[in-house]
């Protein structure tokens, strides 16, 4: 797919124009004719001329360097400097710490620090659980990567992956007002993870795993689970799987159909795939093909991985084998999370009446959704840019705060259906459509709805 002009790849271009001359009128058609979108034009005057603060979207880098030459090639006009405005908002990081009360005097500073201190500390020697109640604990929690696995990157390390996490626990803060920390660890050892996020829990409510390749990620989160007395949540996971249920539930809703009925085809076994399926299948889902790069999952191909054997156990109850292709046909919904191109309108023309295509890769799905569109009823992806984003920002803000507020120990099942429920329930019946089946993370009361169910879940 042709990436359209995004906010992502936003510039400002300060601009210096000779004055009497009819460059400012050739500004904005120039940025369109290069393929860029104008948002903002800024005019003030500068000695003998115009400084003008130009503002376009562009659709990446090589894309903006062009728009630039464009204007450059402007008679009178001097291109001074070129900001780009994600790299400006990232300057010194997202996130930053502050007292949440001042230090104005002594008797401030003996309060909040020593001696004062001292008599808090010993309060949690009495009763540990008194640190939920006195510390920052009881809104805190860490956002752990080892790098491995960030989104459209790859294995991309614990540096460059730390402006992703700390984006991420911005998003808990604008949320659910949730103090998240990233904390990126150098390391991809499984012991290792599981022992430093262990060793760091006492001074969080709970940890949030990303972007961490599978199939470690799958021990990771189990013996943390084991081990702490905090809910451990793997974001890529079981926030994916949340909003896909949340999502198939009114996707089925506009189809006229039920969950209990329905045939789903997924293409993808891993992190994410393994997840949706487990939790679609504890929503009722019963007649399931799971493919991955070896085609259809079946228990006679002999994987030796742990979670294809839970897989070939528990799907294909029809004992299918073949590629994607073959057993897509007359399937009721497709849900990928897997590779670009795997599908075309043909295939999905071949799928049942009232088909649904869920094409989450990221950020090129499985097939282009204006194609899928063409035979399917409703399609969702995992973009911003199409109808019906799958986006895990509808999940992990509402669940964490749900979590926190009942002082949750632990995290299950029961959690994560309540959460997709309170995810579909937020699109009522006069506003479910093919082009919308979720809210937007904006939605004033997706998060708090999502938190409410959480919390409730969270305690029976």
């Amino acid at each position: 797919m042709a990436s359209a002009p995004s906010i992502s790849y936003s510039i400002t271009i300060r601009l210096q124009i000779a004055p009497g001359g009819t460059a400012v009128s050739l500004l904005t058609s120039t940025v369109e004719d290069a393929g860029g979108i104008v948002t903002a034009l800024d005019v003030s005057p500068s000695g003998a001329g115009l400084r003008i603060d130009l503002t376009c979207a562009t659709s990446g880098t090589d894309h903006a360097d062009r728009v630039v030459a464009a204007l450059e090639e402007i008679q009178d006009v001097d291109v001074h400097k070129v900001s780009d405005r994600t790299f400006l908002m990232h300057l010194g990081g997202v996130i930053e710490t502050h007292a949440k009360h001042p230090l104005r005097n002594r008797d401030d500073l003996s309060m909040i620090y020593t001696p004062g201190v001292a008599r808090i500390s010993q309060a949690i020697v009495a009763d540990r659980e008194d640190a939920r109640r006195l510390t920052i604990k009881r809104n805190s929690v860490a956002v752990v990567s080892d790098g491995s696995a960030v989104l459209g990157l790859g294995n991309i390390g614990p540096h460059a992956a730390l402006p992703v996490m700390e984006g991420k626990s911005a998003l808990f803060k604008s949320f659910a007002d949730i103090d998240a920390w990233p904390l990126c660890l150098d390391t991809q050892d499984v012991d290792q993870i599981v022992e430093t996020v262990a060793a760091i829990s006492p001074g969080f409510a709970g940890i949030n795993l990303e972007d961490i390749s599978a199939p470690r990620c799958f021990e990771i989160e189990a013996r943390l689970r084991e081990r702490l007395d905090i809910p451990v949540f793997h974001d890529d996971q079981h926030g994916t799987a949340i909003v896909v249920l949340a999502a198939l539930r009114n996707a089925l809703r506009v189809v006229d159909k039920r969950i209990e009925d329905v045939r789903v085809v997924m293409a993808g076994a891993g992190a994410a795939g393994t997840a949706i399926l487990r939790l679609l299948v504890e929503a009722g889902l019963s007649d399931v093909v799971v493919c991955d790069v070896a085609g259809v999952v079946h228990a006679q191909r002999g994987d030796t991985d742990e979670s294809l054997r839970w897989i070939a156990d528990n799907t294909n109850r029809g004992g299918l084998t073949g590629t994607l292709k073959d057993v897509l046909p007359g399937a009721d919904v497709f849900v990928g999370v897997s590779a670009p191109d795997l599908i075309g309108a043909d295939d999905v023309a071949a799928m049942a009446e009232g088909a649904i295509v869920f094409a989450l890769a990221n950020p090129d799905p499985e097939i282009d959704p204006s194609v899928a569109r063409q035979h399917a009823t409703v399609v969702a992806t995992g973009r911003s840019d199409h109808p019906n984003q799958i986006n895990n920002v509808l999940a992990f803000p509402g669940i964490f705060r749900g979590l926190l507020d009942a002082q949750s120990h632990g995290i299950n099942s029961a959690v994560l259906l309540a959460a997709a429920d309170a995810i579909a329930s937020t699109v009522h019946d006069d506003e479910l459509g093919p082009h919308y089946i979720v809210p937007s993370v904006f939605h004033p009361d997706v998060h708090t709805r999502v938190a409410s169910a959480v919390r409730e879940a969270a305690r029976t």
